[in-house]
């Protein structure tokens, strides 16, 4: 199992210390390191940033939003960077959700979510490939484009630059169990926002039988401190966010996953308080047995016997969301 480092997105402003910890990572022999973006920093700018600084270590996004580019932008971007990077770019993709896609790109949320995102993969793949001119006869990325508000000029391209790697990997953030089967099929690897090694059932039947050198790469945030209540806050923090504010009261991915994760009761709890502006008391509600059991928190003795745990499953990469560096040594250290 590798070890990855997971930067996230950023705040109020940019994140101090990210540079200096994707050096460390790369020093203590970690094999990646992932930039996010929501409605705020991009993924790509940051990533591109510590590329420069590093020499090694590979380069991921985790996970670019679909409804933010064009597939021929993101394309473009992730080949652009390979090359700038020596070959260490890996494109992780999501779709998001409606609130972040209609409130903040203001785009339609697909109707057929498994059919955007199986045409979304295909043009990127189709541009990194470079074989022939782009071509898609699809419903929600066709190329060209072919409907009645253009002007019908449109004709196949094909990208002037010639990609490092037409193999560049592709990897999906999927939640439900119909995307989770899905991304076994079209992607090099899945990019699970939670996973309990004791619940792979939770995502459904699809990782059943993965074909060698597919990517299990889970974020998980760890902490090396003496007290595991304490050390739970900063994940039930953001488990209240993304439960509670990350989707709407009808509609949102993450509260149905921890639901089918044996906590249905308890994630609608949780978007009831924060949606009702009670964000201290949906943090609050966060059981600490499902914050703990998608973490690595605690003493070095405890992180040591709980790590055992994740290498038995299929996860081939763990994405650490590390706030030190004294964590990710300890964890490079137990991963030998």
């Amino acid at each position: 199992m590798r070890l990855g480092l997971a930067l996230g997105y950023w705040g109020r402003g940019p994140a101090p210390g990210h540079v200096e910890l994707a050096l460390e990572a790369e020093r203590l022999g970690y094999g990646s390191v992932w930039t996010a973006e929501s409605w705020g920093s991009d993924a790509f700018t940051p990533l591109t940033w510590i590329a420069a600084r590093t020499s090694r270590i590979g380069l991921g996004t985790a996970v670019a939003q679909m409804a933010a580019r064009s597939p021929t932008t993101t394309a473009m971007q992730a080949l652009t960077l390979d090359h700038l990077s020596g070959g260490r770019m890996m494109l992780g993709l999501g779709l998001s959700g409606p609130q972040v896609v209609e409130g903040w790109y203001g785009r339609p949320f697909p109707k057929s979510p498994l059919t955007a995102t199986r045409e979304y993969v295909d043009v990127v793949r189709q541009v990194l490939a470079r074989r022939a001119p782009v071509e898609l006869d699809g419903r929600f990325h066709a190329h060209p484009y072919r409907g009645a508000d253009g002007t019908g000029l449109g004709r196949p391209l094909k990208s002037i630059t010639h990609p490092l790697r037409a193999d560049l990997p592709v990897l999906l953030g999927a939640e439900g169990p119909r995307n989770v089967a899905q991304t076994v099929r079209i992607a090099d690897g899945w990019l699970p926002l939670y996973w309990s090694p004791s619940r792979p059932d939770a995502y459904g039947p699809g990782l059943e039988g993965l074909r060698e050198g597919f990517v299990v790469a889970p974020l998980v945030r760890a902490s090396v401190c003496a007290d595991v209540s304490e050390g739970l806050l900063p994940v039930k923090a953001m488990l209240g966010f993304y439960i509670g504010g990350m989707g709407h009261a009808t509609r949102n991915f993450h509260a149905d996953l921890m639901g089918r994760m044996g906590y249905e009761e308890e994630a609608r709890r949780i978007q009831e308080l924060f949606l009702a502006g009670r964000r201290e008391e949906a943090v609050l509600a966060v059981p600490d047995a499902f914050a703990d059991e998608i973490s690595l928190v605690g003493p070095r003795e405890r992180i040591a016997e709980r790590l055992q745990s994740w290498r038995k499953g299929p996860v081939t990469d763990l994405l650490v969301v590390a706030p030190d560096p004294v964590t990710l040594r300890v964890l490079a250290e137990l991963n030998t």
